[in-house]
Protein backbone atom coordinates (compact mmCIF):
# COMPACT_ATOMS: atom_id res chain seq x y z
CA UNK A 1 0.00 0.00 0.00
CA UNK A 2 2.93 2.33 0.43
CA UNK A 3 3.20 2.39 -3.35
CA UNK A 4 -0.12 4.30 -3.35
CA UNK A 5 1.53 7.17 -1.52
CA UNK A 6 4.52 7.23 -3.85
CA UNK A 7 2.20 7.18 -6.84
CA UNK A 8 0.19 10.07 -5.48
CA UNK A 9 3.34 12.04 -4.74
CA UNK A 10 4.63 11.47 -8.27
CA UNK A 11 1.32 12.64 -9.72
CA UNK A 12 1.28 15.75 -7.57
CA UNK A 13 4.87 16.62 -8.47
CA UNK A 14 4.07 16.21 -12.16
CA UNK A 15 1.02 18.45 -11.89
CA UNK A 16 2.95 21.01 -9.88
CA UNK A 17 5.69 21.05 -12.47
CA UNK A 18 3.19 21.51 -15.26
CA UNK A 19 1.53 24.34 -13.38
CA UNK A 20 4.85 26.06 -12.81
CA UNK A 21 6.14 25.66 -16.36
CA UNK A 22 4.06 27.03 -19.18
CA UNK A 23 1.14 28.47 -17.26
CA UNK A 24 0.54 32.19 -17.02
CA UNK A 25 -2.26 31.76 -14.46
CA UNK A 26 -1.68 33.13 -11.00
CA UNK A 27 -4.05 30.55 -9.49
CA UNK A 28 -7.03 32.93 -9.31
CA UNK A 29 -9.91 33.48 -11.67
CA UNK A 30 -12.70 35.98 -12.22
CA UNK A 31 -12.60 39.73 -12.54
CA UNK A 32 -10.33 40.70 -9.74
CA UNK A 33 -8.35 39.38 -6.79
CA UNK A 34 -8.89 42.51 -4.74
CA UNK A 35 -11.62 44.95 -3.88
CA UNK A 36 -12.96 47.73 -6.06
CA UNK A 37 -16.45 46.22 -6.29
CA UNK A 38 -15.31 43.38 -8.54
CA UNK A 39 -15.78 39.71 -7.77
CA UNK A 40 -13.29 36.86 -7.80
CA UNK A 41 -14.51 33.37 -8.69
CA UNK A 42 -12.95 31.00 -6.16
CA UNK A 43 -13.15 27.23 -6.52
CA UNK A 44 -12.74 25.07 -3.44
CA UNK A 45 -12.15 21.32 -3.58
CA UNK A 46 -14.26 19.66 -0.90
CA UNK A 47 -15.26 16.19 0.33
CA UNK A 48 -19.08 15.79 0.36
CA UNK A 49 -19.43 15.18 4.09
CA UNK A 50 -21.15 17.16 6.81
CA UNK A 51 -17.82 18.70 7.91
CA UNK A 52 -17.94 21.24 5.04
CA UNK A 53 -21.49 22.45 5.76
CA UNK A 54 -20.22 25.83 7.06
CA UNK A 55 -18.93 26.71 3.57
CA UNK A 56 -22.36 26.22 2.01
CA UNK A 57 -24.02 28.02 4.89
CA UNK A 58 -21.56 30.90 4.63
CA UNK A 59 -22.17 31.11 0.89
CA UNK A 60 -25.92 31.28 1.51
CA UNK A 61 -25.51 33.95 4.18
CA UNK A 62 -23.36 36.14 1.97
CA UNK A 63 -20.17 35.91 4.03
CA UNK A 64 -18.13 35.27 0.88
CA UNK A 65 -19.93 37.57 -1.56
CA UNK A 66 -19.61 40.46 0.89
CA UNK A 67 -15.85 40.02 0.54
CA UNK A 68 -15.90 39.91 -3.24
CA UNK A 69 -15.73 36.11 -3.51
CA UNK A 70 -17.95 34.11 -5.87
CA UNK A 71 -17.59 30.72 -4.15
CA UNK A 72 -17.80 27.46 -6.11
CA UNK A 73 -17.47 24.03 -4.45
CA UNK A 74 -16.19 20.98 -6.34
CA UNK A 75 -16.47 17.51 -4.80
CA UNK A 76 -13.61 15.00 -4.61
CA UNK A 77 -13.14 11.63 -2.90
CA UNK A 78 -10.68 12.81 -0.25
CA UNK A 79 -7.99 15.27 0.75
CA UNK A 80 -5.33 13.32 -1.14
CA UNK A 81 -7.25 13.90 -4.38
CA UNK A 82 -7.76 17.61 -3.66
CA UNK A 83 -4.07 18.43 -3.12
CA UNK A 84 -3.12 18.03 -6.82
CA UNK A 85 -6.07 20.22 -7.82
CA UNK A 86 -4.94 23.05 -5.57
CA UNK A 87 -1.30 22.77 -6.60
CA UNK A 88 -2.22 22.85 -10.31
CA UNK A 89 -4.54 25.84 -9.92
CA UNK A 90 -7.73 23.87 -10.67
CA UNK A 91 -8.89 24.96 -7.20
CA UNK A 92 -7.76 28.08 -5.37
CA UNK A 93 -8.39 26.41 -2.01
CA UNK A 94 -9.09 22.93 -0.75
CA UNK A 95 -10.47 21.01 2.20
CA UNK A 96 -8.08 18.35 3.42
CA UNK A 97 -7.24 16.26 6.43
CA UNK A 98 -3.88 17.14 8.04
CA UNK A 99 -2.24 13.84 7.08
CA UNK A 100 -2.70 14.51 3.36
CA UNK A 101 -1.09 17.93 3.78
CA UNK A 102 1.80 16.47 5.77
CA UNK A 103 2.40 13.85 3.09
CA UNK A 104 2.36 16.52 0.38
CA UNK A 105 4.81 18.73 2.27
CA UNK A 106 7.28 15.90 2.91
CA UNK A 107 7.16 15.07 -0.81
CA UNK A 108 8.20 18.62 -1.67
CA UNK A 109 4.72 19.92 -2.52
CA UNK A 110 4.34 23.57 -1.48
CA UNK A 111 1.01 23.85 0.33
CA UNK A 112 -0.10 26.07 3.21
CA UNK A 113 -3.00 25.65 5.63
CA UNK A 114 -5.17 28.78 5.82
CA UNK A 115 -7.71 28.08 8.56
CA UNK A 116 -9.12 25.18 10.54
CA UNK A 117 -12.10 23.32 9.06
CA UNK A 118 -13.35 20.99 11.80
CA UNK A 119 -12.45 19.11 14.97
CA UNK A 120 -13.62 15.88 16.58
CA UNK A 121 -16.39 16.06 19.18
CA UNK A 122 -14.15 14.02 21.48
CA UNK A 123 -17.02 11.60 22.12
CA UNK A 124 -15.65 8.05 21.91
CA UNK A 125 -19.16 6.60 21.61
CA UNK A 126 -20.67 8.87 18.97
CA UNK A 127 -18.38 11.05 16.87
CA UNK A 128 -18.42 12.55 13.40
CA UNK A 129 -16.80 9.34 12.11
CA UNK A 130 -17.10 5.76 13.28
CA UNK A 131 -16.05 2.30 12.19
CA UNK A 132 -19.33 0.60 11.35
CA UNK A 133 -20.01 -3.13 11.11
CA UNK A 134 -23.10 -5.08 10.10
CA UNK A 135 -25.65 -5.88 12.81
CA UNK A 136 -24.74 -9.58 12.83
CA UNK A 137 -20.96 -9.04 12.61
CA UNK A 138 -18.83 -10.96 15.12
CA UNK A 139 -16.69 -7.83 15.55
CA UNK A 140 -17.58 -6.16 18.85
CA UNK A 141 -14.60 -3.87 19.50
CA UNK A 142 -11.72 -2.08 17.84
CA UNK A 143 -9.17 -4.79 18.60
CA UNK A 144 -11.34 -7.36 16.82
CA UNK A 145 -10.95 -5.46 13.53
CA UNK A 146 -7.59 -7.22 13.22
CA UNK A 147 -7.91 -9.87 10.53
CA UNK A 148 -10.85 -8.10 8.87
CA UNK A 149 -11.30 -5.72 5.94
CA UNK A 150 -12.09 -2.07 6.68
CA UNK A 151 -13.15 0.49 4.08
CA UNK A 152 -11.56 3.95 4.13
CA UNK A 153 -12.08 6.75 1.63
CA UNK A 154 -8.36 7.04 0.83
CA UNK A 155 -5.63 4.47 1.46
CA UNK A 156 -2.53 5.25 3.53
CA UNK A 157 -3.94 8.43 5.00
CA UNK A 158 -5.71 9.77 8.07
CA UNK A 159 -8.44 7.12 7.97
CA UNK A 160 -6.30 4.00 8.22
CA UNK A 161 -3.90 5.88 10.52
CA UNK A 162 -6.55 6.57 13.17
CA UNK A 163 -8.20 3.17 12.75
CA UNK A 164 -4.83 1.51 13.39
CA UNK A 165 -4.40 3.66 16.49
CA UNK A 166 -7.85 2.66 17.79
CA UNK A 167 -7.01 -1.01 17.25
CA UNK A 168 -3.61 -0.56 18.89
CA UNK A 169 -5.05 1.24 21.95
CA UNK A 170 -7.64 -1.51 22.37
CA UNK A 171 -4.93 -4.20 22.46
CA UNK A 172 -5.26 -5.48 18.89
CA UNK A 173 -2.69 -5.89 16.13
CA UNK A 174 -3.09 -2.96 13.69
CA UNK A 175 -0.85 -4.62 11.09
CA UNK A 176 -3.50 -7.29 10.54
CA UNK A 177 -6.23 -4.88 9.42
CA UNK A 178 -6.83 -5.00 5.65
CA UNK A 179 -7.85 -1.59 4.28
CA UNK A 180 -9.98 -1.17 1.15
CA UNK A 181 -10.55 2.16 -0.63
CA UNK A 182 -14.23 3.07 -1.11
CA UNK A 183 -15.82 6.56 -1.34
CA UNK A 184 -17.75 7.59 1.78
CA UNK A 185 -21.09 7.73 -0.01
CA UNK A 186 -20.72 4.13 -1.25
CA UNK A 187 -19.76 2.67 2.13
CA UNK A 188 -23.24 1.92 3.55
CA UNK A 189 -24.13 -0.14 0.47
CA UNK A 190 -20.74 -1.86 0.42
CA UNK A 191 -21.08 -2.83 4.08
CA UNK A 192 -24.65 -4.05 3.62
CA UNK A 193 -23.59 -6.15 0.62
CA UNK A 194 -20.73 -7.75 2.55
CA UNK A 195 -18.03 -6.30 0.29
CA UNK A 196 -16.10 -5.31 3.43
CA UNK A 197 -16.28 -6.42 7.05
CA UNK A 198 -16.29 -2.85 8.39
CA UNK A 199 -16.17 0.72 7.14
CA UNK A 200 -14.76 3.94 8.59
CA UNK A 201 -17.61 6.32 7.76
CA UNK A 202 -18.07 10.05 7.98
CA UNK A 203 -21.45 11.77 8.10
CA UNK A 204 -23.99 11.31 6.64
CA UNK A 205 -22.78 7.80 5.70
CA UNK A 206 -22.58 6.48 9.25
CA UNK A 207 -26.09 7.68 10.16
CA UNK A 208 -27.44 6.13 6.95
CA UNK A 209 -25.67 2.85 7.76
CA UNK A 210 -26.97 2.92 11.33
CA UNK A 211 -30.52 3.27 10.02
CA UNK A 212 -29.87 0.11 7.99
CA UNK A 213 -28.94 -1.79 11.14
CA UNK A 214 -25.18 -1.23 11.23
CA UNK A 215 -23.46 -0.42 14.53
CA UNK A 216 -20.26 1.38 15.51
CA UNK A 217 -17.38 -0.44 17.21
CA UNK A 218 -15.05 2.54 17.62
CA UNK A 219 -14.84 6.30 17.04
CA UNK A 220 -11.17 6.50 15.97
CA UNK A 221 -10.82 10.28 15.77
CA UNK A 222 -11.89 10.71 19.38
CA UNK A 223 -9.89 7.65 20.41
CA UNK A 224 -6.75 9.15 18.85
CA UNK A 225 -7.11 12.57 20.50
CA UNK A 226 -10.24 14.17 22.05
CA UNK A 227 -9.24 17.52 20.51
CA UNK A 228 -8.04 16.20 17.16
CA UNK A 229 -7.99 18.65 14.24
CA UNK A 230 -9.71 16.70 11.45
CA UNK A 231 -9.24 19.00 8.48
CA UNK A 232 -8.20 22.47 7.40
CA UNK A 233 -8.74 24.68 4.37
CA UNK A 234 -5.48 25.16 2.49
CA UNK A 235 -3.98 26.74 -0.60
CA UNK A 236 -0.79 26.53 -2.64
CA UNK A 237 2.28 28.39 -1.42
CA UNK A 238 2.31 30.10 -4.82
CA UNK A 239 -1.18 31.57 -4.41
CA UNK A 240 -0.45 32.55 -0.80
CA UNK A 241 2.55 34.54 -2.02
CA UNK A 242 0.97 36.02 -5.15
CA UNK A 243 -2.44 36.98 -3.78
CA UNK A 244 -2.33 37.39 0.02
CA UNK A 245 -5.39 39.64 -0.12
CA UNK A 246 -7.53 36.84 -1.57
CA UNK A 247 -6.23 34.44 1.08
CA UNK A 248 -7.06 36.99 3.79
CA UNK A 249 -10.60 37.51 2.49
CA UNK A 250 -11.20 33.76 2.15
CA UNK A 251 -9.91 33.14 5.68
CA UNK A 252 -12.17 35.85 7.09
CA UNK A 253 -15.22 34.47 5.27
CA UNK A 254 -14.53 30.91 6.42
CA UNK A 255 -13.98 32.09 9.98
CA UNK A 256 -17.35 33.84 9.98
CA UNK A 257 -18.96 30.74 8.45
CA UNK A 258 -17.49 28.44 11.11
CA UNK A 259 -18.71 30.69 13.92
CA UNK A 260 -22.19 30.96 12.43
CA UNK A 261 -22.47 27.20 11.86
CA UNK A 262 -21.40 26.54 15.45
CA UNK A 263 -24.12 28.86 16.74
CA UNK A 264 -26.82 27.69 14.30
CA UNK A 265 -26.48 23.93 14.05
CA UNK A 266 -29.97 23.31 12.63
CA UNK A 267 -29.09 25.60 9.73
CA UNK A 268 -25.78 23.80 9.31
CA UNK A 269 -27.61 20.48 9.07
CA UNK A 270 -29.94 21.93 6.46
CA UNK A 271 -26.99 23.28 4.47
CA UNK A 272 -25.67 19.73 4.11
CA UNK A 273 -28.68 18.87 1.93
CA UNK A 274 -27.19 21.09 -0.79
CA UNK A 275 -24.49 18.50 -1.59
CA UNK A 276 -25.65 15.22 -0.04
CA UNK A 277 -28.80 13.12 -0.39
CA UNK A 278 -30.17 13.24 3.14
CA UNK A 279 -33.79 12.65 4.12
CA UNK A 280 -35.39 14.54 7.00
CA UNK A 281 -35.14 11.75 9.62
CA UNK A 282 -31.45 11.21 8.84
CA UNK A 283 -30.76 14.95 8.90
CA UNK A 284 -31.94 15.23 12.50
CA UNK A 285 -29.68 12.37 13.65
CA UNK A 286 -26.42 13.53 12.07
CA UNK A 287 -23.45 13.94 14.41
CA UNK A 288 -21.83 17.28 13.67
CA UNK A 289 -18.14 18.01 14.24
CA UNK A 290 -16.91 21.02 16.16
CA UNK A 291 -16.01 24.04 14.03
CA UNK A 292 -13.37 26.13 15.83
CA UNK A 293 -11.28 28.41 13.64
CA UNK A 294 -7.99 27.44 15.29
CA UNK A 295 -6.10 24.19 14.73
CA UNK A 296 -4.96 22.13 17.71
CA UNK A 297 -1.18 21.80 17.35
CA UNK A 298 -0.68 19.02 19.95
CA UNK A 299 -3.22 16.86 18.09
CA UNK A 300 -1.40 17.53 14.81
CA UNK A 301 1.83 16.44 16.47
CA UNK A 302 0.09 13.20 17.45
CA UNK A 303 -1.02 12.64 13.84
CA UNK A 304 2.50 13.36 12.60
CA UNK A 305 3.91 10.82 15.05
CA UNK A 306 1.43 8.17 13.92
CA UNK A 307 2.17 8.98 10.28
CA UNK A 308 5.88 8.47 10.89
CA UNK A 309 5.10 5.18 12.62
CA UNK A 310 3.07 4.06 9.60
CA UNK A 311 5.83 5.10 7.19
CA UNK A 312 3.77 7.76 5.42
CA UNK A 313 6.50 10.39 5.16
CA UNK A 314 9.51 8.43 3.95
CA UNK A 315 12.77 9.78 5.38
CA UNK A 316 11.41 13.26 6.12
CA UNK A 317 9.36 14.72 8.94
CA UNK A 318 6.59 17.28 8.37
CA UNK A 319 7.27 20.85 9.49
CA UNK A 320 4.02 21.48 11.32
CA UNK A 321 4.65 25.11 12.23
CA UNK A 322 5.42 25.99 8.63
CA UNK A 323 2.42 24.09 7.34
CA UNK A 324 -0.27 25.01 9.84
CA UNK A 325 0.75 28.36 11.35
Amino acid sequence: MRRCILGLATAVVAIAGAAGCGSSSDGTSGSSSSGGGKTTEVKVGIVPIVDVAPLYLGQRKGFFSSRGIDLKMVSAQGGAAIVPGVVSGQFQFGFSNPTSLMIAQTKGIAVKSVINACTTTGNTTTDVTGVMVAKDSPVKSAKELAGHSVAVNTLQNIGDTVVREAVRKDGGDPTKVKFVEIPFEQMPAALAAGQVDAAWMGEPAQTIARAQGARSVTAPFAETDPKLTLATYFTSARLAQQDPDLVKRFKEAVGESLAYASAHQDEARQAATAYTKIDAPTLKKLTLPLWPSETNLPSLEKLASLGEQDGLFGDKKPDLKSLFQ
